[in-house]
């Protein structure tokens, strides 16, 4: 089996996904991206990962560009700062939609690729988050933590056909996203969450990609349904 294989990364247009394509390019495997925003147009595929039918056909396109998708990282995020009381359905929706359904969305999508392959690597990014919660951020953390869940679910499900799926929950990463979080003052004092740190700095998106390519790698073959925390020691 040649080791370059055709990936898939949601969300690859900046922050952590744009990491963990060129990561892969690096790795020999020939990458493709979904984003609303892709930052360079070769192998880009504009789509909403809240849209199924977006969805299919940036997958079609793929197919006939590429070849079939083995291995999908689900980066595409959106954060959200609320009160829980100032929050409308509608804006919960929104986040539930894009930080879960779309994960729902692009497994769905690839995972008959995978089965035909016999081989497969799912890695779903999730959020540090997810282990203690965070104020102002329900529907964030909500819709994460069901991304973790429906790891767990789908490593047992398809692990008898060859693929894994596993997730990288991550830290306090200097993003673009958490930037312009910064910029509207929901982050706090940022020194301060980086002297309670203790590895004492900000991740970078690279830390993710490393941890994503280790999932994705033969290597990890035995690695399933794992919860990878990549967060510089801040929860263990």
């Amino acid at each position: 089996m040649s080791t370059s294989k055709t990936a898939l990364v949601t969300g690859g247009g900046s922050g952590i996904g744009a990491a963990v394509a060129e990561r892969l390019r690096a790795d020999g495997h020939t990458v493709a991206i979904i984003d609303l925003n892709p930052a360079e147009p070769e192998h880009s595929y504009v789509a909403d990962v809240t849209d199924r039918a977006q969805i299919d056909a940036a997958l079609a396109e793929i197919h006939s560009t590429l070849g079939p998708v083995t291995i999908l990282v689900n980066a595409a995020g959106k954060d959200s700062f609320r009160r829980f009381l100032d929050l409308s359905f509608e804006q919960w929706q929104n986040i539930i939609d894009i930080n879960l359904h779309g994960v729902f969305h692009t497994i769905q999508a690839v995972l008959p690729d995978m089965i035909e392959a016999g081989w497969g690597r799912i890695v779903n990014i999730s959020s540090s988050s997810t282990h203690s919660g965070v104020p102002y951020m329900s529907a964030y953390v909500a819709a994460k933590s069901g991304v973790n869940g429906l790891t767990k679910s789908l490593a047992l499900e398809y692990g008898p056909a060859g693929i894994t799926v596993n997730a990288v929950p991550p830290g306090f990463i200097d993003t673009p996203m958490l930037r312009k979080a910064e910029a509207r003052g929901n982050m706090g004092d940022i020194q301060a969450t980086i002297n309670a740190t203790p590895v004492r700095r900000m991740g970078k998106p690279e830390d993710i990609a490393a941890a994503c390519a280790f999932l994705i790698s033969e290597e990890a073959g035995y690695i399933t349904g794992q919860i990878l925390g990549v967060n510089g020691g801040r929860n263990t």
